[in-house]
């Protein structure tokens, strides 16, 4: 099944900006976007976030973190077996659905990307334009492409590791979505743990520039879930809170416990 957050607040034409990565090193697209226009009849979903793969253990998952109120639930998506998905910015949560069907038919995240955005009838006016996405896709095997709007709120960009995609927009700058992926790429242990670094490093690099608020994150793998039938190795979400990375960590090692127990 399709783990899903919907979004309560709730890629120059040029594609070429998709970067797409599998074990490669770390290479980035970075964009600059508009400022922020007042007329918005959203607010843009601004945020950065973290998508990841564990080769050893087969799961992938994403983390997020944002100054809207619950930001889980629209930006991440994900299915065991299939991928994960991140939709931001001037987002439009049916990326999401799209993105995860065109996986589940086996299509590259790079051809997804470029798929979604270009049937995007844009219907919407000129301030809430696609032209500000920022869309990231990662497959079941790490596989990873992304998309930032030329249009998407300053400072906006995407950067890739091993395994591993950031994204982000309204940031303090590019060193947070860089510090992202270098603390993806050097923590150990459970993916849990290392898409928690990411969101730490991003925090400390600057994170939003309006602050924090919400922060969610979750890990897929077939069969790997509590109880019968469950993919869903780790979803948790903080709506509201004025530290939520702390409290997502406080989560985070809760789940490790019980982790260990099980394992007993």
């Amino acid at each position: 099944m399709t783990q899903r957050f919907r979004s309560a607040t709730p890629l120059l034409f040029g594609l070429a900006t998709i970067v797409l990565t599998g074990t490669v090193a770390a290479q980035s697209t970075l964009g600059n976007g508009s400022p922020a226009q007042p007329g918005l009849p959203w607010p843009p979903v601004a945020t950065f976030s973290i998508l990841g793969y564990d080769p050893a253990t087969g799961e992938v998952g994403g983390a997020v973190q944002s100054r809207v109120f619950s930001v889980g639930n629209g930006v991440l998506w994900a299915e065991a077996g299939v991928g994960v998905v991140a939709t931001q910015a001037i987002v439009d949560v049916s990326y999401g659905p799209q993105a995860m069907a065109l996986l589940r038919a086996g299509r590259s995240p790079k051809d997804v990307v470029q798929t979604v955005w270009q049937n995007d009838p844009d219907p919407r006016p000129e301030d809430w334009t696609k032209l500000g996405r920022q869309f990231a896709v990662m497959n079941a095997s790490g596989e990873v492409a992304a998309y930032t709007g030329p249009r998407a709120s300053v400072w906006a960009g995407d950067r890739q590791g091993k395994f591993c995609s950031a994204q982000g927009n309204i940031l303090a700058g590019e060193a947070v979505v860089t510090s992202m992926v270098e603390a993806f790429e050097r923590t150990t242990g459970h993916l849990s743990l290392r898409l928690q670094a990411a969101l730490e490093a991003g925090q400390a690099a600057g994170g939003d520039t309006r602050g924090m608020q919400s922060a969610a994150m979750v890990i897929v793998k077939k069969g790997a879930g509590v109880w019968l039938n469950n993919d869903v190795v780790l979803r948790l979400q903080v709506d509201d809170s004025p530290e939520p990375i702390r409290e997502l960590r406080r989560l985070v090692e809760k789940a490790a416990e019980q982790r260990t127990r099980t394992r007993r």
